[in-house]
């Protein structure tokens, strides 16, 4: 190789197939690590903010644990949690990784776990470590090593690296680095910490075995067994990287990166490191199907606390704080290859009706465990009153697409209504909320239903979509009325192939070539054909949209039938709540 140390990294590490990487999550931060041991995506100290590790979207930044050397990768993760463990096979034997960020995280400051072990002989890796923060723009400053460990200033924080006393620096023109060789007898281990906080670090560095210990405590209370579901390892996977994707105050975030693109130099490349309103509640309902566990309060937490502060303003997304997204912005960076680089999010200016009755859906379904209190009750007479002021006006919808009336968008606001009105203690206001629903229900039926007896998209739009299953599987109408069937039949004639579902018919083009089949509708159709008591059908569409993951078992947004590769930001936390709660749902023997 001849270029700099920072050209070097690029074509050493460059982006892989989104199947081959995995999660390490903490609730306020998660970093994605490449099978050649590469963690080429960090931002800190939170989800939302600048990148210090960005080569996944072509910026300098990387931290690498690779053998030295010729190997074959692979990985898992120890069961329900998101403890990864890197494995390489060599020439020689068996190198590992093991590697979490310590778990739970701190908003201001994360702990990075990496113990190198060397299995059956002999083991060489090079470890390198060049952070670069600001989304490669501001590189290390001051780095100095006493008593073996390192610190330095990166940014606004500060840096302390343990385990690398023998690291030297590297530097390049994306700013110094370190390169450490390390060489380990067989059945030896070595453990590297990594912290970067916003204030000053005191005290001792991080002992690594009681951070490990803590972390393996941590992760076995986090997640449940979830063994009344039909995949109970795998729900217990969804679970956890629900859990690792939701912050201290209770915001989980639709995905871990920004801009990896949803179809190749088509544009469709957005900004995902946010809490939306609506997949928080996909969240909490899926937690709630398969029991009353600690996600359905964190959910409830967050919605409740963002009505409360911004009721007929609510917007449809958050930082995982509560703060606003900030506008969309593009960066000087290559991107992943067939995008470009885009951070914010164009979603703060939009109204979107349906996040009102997706809130009083979750709240209802929090009702219904018994962990709604008289806080969240009066979050939902504010989610009530704004459905029943503005549900005439156009809106965004699910979809996020140009201001219409959505019929999704009143159908769910009808759900979430009469759900809150068949669980509050207040008769006079859930008997109003049960009129209001059957006000939308009726003037939704009569100006967007098609001569076929399905529901259309909006009352100018008689093309299907796939969020018109949602309603009756919210309880909104019964399985056997004539619409919520016809629909379904409709719906599975037109945009299905296979056991691959599709949101809506972009175009005159074969569904495949538009877009990738999305793989929350294909859990939604597991859904669907189990409430019509079809179950031997609602397990194959839940076993065929349930293998289309990685190797890390994490979903994207899409899935490109032709080439059998997610599309999408990674890790798409809406896609695990839905294969959770089909994976509960589909437990019951009876159709739901």
């Amino acid at each position: 190789m001849g270029g700099t140390p920072a050209d070097d990294e690029q074509v050493a590490f460059p982006p892989q197939a989104l199947r081959d990487y995995a999660l390490l999550a903490d609730g306020e931060r998660g970093a994605l690590v490449g099978p050649r041991g590469e963690i080429c995506w960090l931002c800190a100290p939170r989800w939302h903010d600048d990148s210090v590790f960005s080569t996944l979207i072509g910026g300098p930044g990387l931290y690498s644990v690779s053998p030295s050397g010729r190997f074959v990768p692979g990985g898992h993760y120890e069961s329900g949690s998101l403890i990864w463990r890197s494995r390489w096979v060599t020439g020689t034997g068996i190198v590992e990784c093991r590697e979490a960020l310590a778990f739970p995280g701190e908003p201001g400051r994360l702990v990075l776990l990496r113990r190198v072990l060397a299995r059956r002989s002999e083991a060489r890796v090079r470890v390198l470590l060049r952070p670069v923060a600001g989304y490669g723009t501001t590189p290390l400053r001051n780095p100095r090593c006493e008593d073996g460990v390192w610190t330095a200033r990166l940014g606004a924080s500060y840096l302390r690296w343990s385990g690398g006393s023998g690291a030297r620096l590297s530097p390049s023109g994306a700013g110094d680095g370190f390169v450490l060789d390390l060489v380990l007898d067989a059945g030896e281990r070595h453990d590297l910490v990594l912290e970067l906080s916003t204030a000053p670090p005191q005290g001792p560095p991080v002992d690594a075995s009681r951070a490990w210990a803590a972390t393996e405590r941590a992760w076995a209370d986090a997640v449940p067994a979830l063994d009344n579901t039909i995949a109970d390892r795998d729900a217990r996977s969804a679970y956890a990287v629900l859990r690792g994707m939701t912050g201290s105050d209770g915001g989980m975030v639709a995905a871990a990166t920004t801009s990896l693109p949803e179809r190749a130099e088509e544009g469709r490349n957005y900004d995902y490191r946010y809490v939306w309103i609506r997949d928080q509640c996909y969240a909490g309902q899926a937690v709630a199907a398969a029991g009353a566990h600690p996600l359905l309060d964190d959910a409830v937490r967050f919605v409740t606390a963002r009505l409360h502060a911004d009721g007929p303003r609510l917007a449809p997304a958050y930082t995982v704080d509560g703060g606003a997204v900030p506008d969309q912005r593009e960066l000087r960076l290559p991107g992943y290859p067939g995008g470009y680089d885009r951070v914010g999010n164009h979603v703060n200016q939009q109204f979107q009706l349906d996040s009102f009755g997706e809130a009083l859906l979750l709240l209802g379904a929090a009702a219904r465990r018994g962990r709604l209190d008289a806080d969240g009750l009066r979050a939902a007479g504010i989610a009530a009153d704004v459905i029943e002021r503005r549900w005439r006006e156009p809106d965004a919808g699910i979809w996020e697409l140009d201001d219409r009336a959505w019929t999704h968008s009143r159908l769910i606001c009808a759900a979430g209504l009469r759900r809150m009105a068949g669980v509050t203690p207040d008769g006079p206001r859930g008997r109003r909320w049960a009129r209001t629903a059957d006000t939308l229900l009726a003037d939704t039926g009569a100006r967007a239903l098609r001569p076929d007896g399905c529901w259309q998209r909006a009352p100018d739009d008689s093309a299907l979509d796939a969020s018109l299953l949602m309603p009756p599987l919210r309880g909104l109408l019964p399985a056997d009325d004539p619409r919520t069937r016809a629909t379904l039949r409709a719906y599975r004639r037109e945009l299905t192939d296979g056991c691959h579902a599709y949101r809506f018919r972009h175009d005159d083009r074969p569904l495949e070539e538009a877009e990738g089949a999305f793989l929350l509708c294909g859990f939604v159709m597991a859904l669907a054909e189990h409430q019509q008591g079809h179950h031997v059908e609602a397990h194959r569409w839940f076993a065929h949209n349930r293998e289309a993951c990685g190797a890390a078992g994490l979903y994207a947004e899409e899935y490109d039938i032709a080439q059998r590769q997610l599309r999408g930001n990674l890790p798409q936390a809406f896609v695990h709540a839905l294969m959770l709660e089909a994976s509960a749902v589909l437990a019951d023997d009876g159709p739901r």
